[in-house]
């Protein structure tokens, strides 16, 4: 299988061009030409389609996104170009080759507003330009009749790039006070844990890999179990950090999202039901602490 992955510098993508290498040959490529195998301009489409069309791939995997929530405010354009069109160009070129595509989208294309975990089922709603965008790039593969899997997942984060985790890590080192918002619902969910769940999915396919998509096409929840806040996970990364005596915080303090005003506005609730993932493919999704205590453990450069 000749599998062609973009956002390789990204959290996501970066796990997935380690956890793919023992299911095919991946073609590894991205926006910046001196890091990555090809050069790839997802905010063009002629280049997208050069790429694949170079390629000729069996599966297009596709984590690369406009994820500068706040910024995608003032850059709607470029959001969409990347987010809603894109997905929709590699879409048709898997068509045009008889290939597959795996999409990753976000719990940010709903309101917030349920009470219980979110459903493939449920209406999107998003309520910031990201949100918005995510899913037009949903909606754009859907429209094309093309074997796919879009993966909706929530609160990223991992061992390296730009993520919450790392954040309060260094802030933790660097203040005696920290304020971190205790009125937004959802479960953090590990860039590696991601990755591994895809591949375990892709090793399901026997053969063509488009027939095997082709029969479960659609869109998936695919995050944590367990649920908190972002004081909650602040809190859990703080009491599990192995470098703990280099921390200088001594105050963690919860407030309203109302007291961190950011320009987009993001989900109260935005917890993800995973069990169709589950059902389907057989996986079990670990639970939201598990995961972190083992990127924690595991992750001794972590500053």
């Amino acid at each position: 299988m000749k599998i062609l992955l973009t956002g390789v510098t990204g959290q996501v993508g970066w796990e997935l061009q380690r956890t793919l290498m023992t299911l095919g040959e991946v073609i590894a490529v991205g926006r910046n030409p001196n890091n990555t195998n090809c050069y790839m301009d997802l905010a063009q489409p002629d280049s997208i389609r050069q790429i694949i069309r170079e390629v000729r791939p069996d599966l297009i995997v596709n984590p690369a996104a406009y994820t500068a929530v706040d910024k995608a405010e003032s850059e709607p354009d470029l959001a969409m170009a990347i987010n809603g069109i894109a997905p929709g160009v590699m879409a048709q070129e898997a068509k045009r080759l008889g290939a597959a595509i795996i999409h990753y989208s976000t719990d940010y294309v709903f309101d917030g507003t349920y009470a219980m975990p979110y459903t493939e089922s449920d209406k999107p709603d998003p309520q910031n330009i990201y949100g918005k965008t995510k899913l037009a790039g949903e909606q754009a593969i859907a429209a094309v009749d093309v074997p796919h899997l879009v993966l909706r997942t929530s609160w990223v984060y991992g061992g390296r790039g730009k993520n919450f985790l790392l954040t309060m890590l260094k802030l933790a080192r660097e203040r005696e006070e920290i304020r971190v918002v205790d009125d937004q619902i959802g479960a953090p969910t590990w860039s590696r844990m991601i990755a591994e769940v895809t591949a375990q999915i892709l090793a399901q396919a026997s053969g063509n890999v488009s027939s095997f998509l082709a029969s479960k096409s659609g869109i998936y929840h695919l995050s944590a179990s367990g649920q908190t806040s972002w004081y909650g996970f602040a809190e859990s990364i703080f009491a599990h950090d192995p470098k703990r005596s280099q921390q200088k915080l001594k105050k963690l303090t919860a407030i309203a999202s109302s007291e961190y005003p950011t320009a987009a506005t993001r989900p109260a609730y935005s917890l993800l039901n995973s069990q169709k993932l589950s059902h389907t493919f057989g996986i079990t999704l670990p639970h939201w602490q598990k995961t972190l205590e083992l990127v924690l453990a595991s992750h001794c450069s972590i500053p």
